[in-house]
């Protein structure tokens, strides 16, 4: 029997806007010393109210264009719970089943051959705080939080399981990182962690519709 690799990818790109996607902070943390671009809404602090940023749903609507989406007449946010250190609120603002945009695609060559691949949806959420581990040379380790770069406006494009090999899916992220820069909504540099992208891969029967588990 033959098989075949399934892969959809969900890219993770950070916005070219000036500041953060709730709050007034400074979106260029990078060069800021640690904890130093900051508020109580970064901080997660008691009786603090989210305000949108503008810029950041102009930039979703603009990728949900160029990838031929339908933009969303209506949306909301919605509270995604995680119990991780680097969520300073304990949850993370993002979007579930009302996305900026969705149902679009985009095309990749690959061998001489022209595909299109699904976008599922793309939609607005925050980046979380950065952990950093560091390693005693005797005893244990510990971990510092830098939460700098935690609600940094952070677009999420979730890709159809629509891959069918490496070469296929590194072409997509090609594409899409030029899309992005192109159209000015992402520096997309992705030694800074401006592009990331998780990687859903499984493996099923040759030309048979059910996915298997994915990795």
């Amino acid at each position: 029997m033959e098989y075949e690799v399934v892969v959809g990818l969900e890219v993770h790109a950070q916005l070219l806007t000036k500041s953060k996607m709730f709050c007034g902070c400074s979106s260029e943390y990078q060069d800021g010393e640690p904890n130093s671009v900051v508020c109580p809404v970064c901080m997660g602090m008691p009786g603090v109210l989210p305000v949108i940023n503008k810029k950041a749903v102009e930039h979703t609507i603009r990728t949900g264009l160029a990838l031929g989406c339908t933009i969303a007449r209506n949306t909301k946010f919605d509270r995604k719970n995680y119990p991780y250190p680097d969520l300073m609120k304990g949850y993370q603002i993002s979007q579930f089943d009302m996305p900026v945009a969705s149902d679009g695609c985009l095309e990749i060559q690959v061998d001489g051959q022209t595909r299109s691949i699904g976008v599922t949806r793309v939609h607005l959420e925050e980046d979380a705080a950065k952990l950093l581990h560091r390693t005693e040379d005797y005893g244990e380790g510990y971990s510092l939080l830098d939460i700098n770069r935690a609600g940094v406006p952070l677009m999420e494009i979730v890709g159809e399981p629509d891959l069918r090999s490496a070469d296929e899916a590194r072409e997509y992220l090609v594409q899409l990182h030029t899309i992005l820069q192109f159209i000015g909504t992402s520096v997309a540099n992705m030694e800074e962690g401006n592009f990331r992208c998780d990687a859903n891969v499984s493996i099923r029967p040759k030309d048979d519709e059910e996915l298997g588990t994915k990795v």
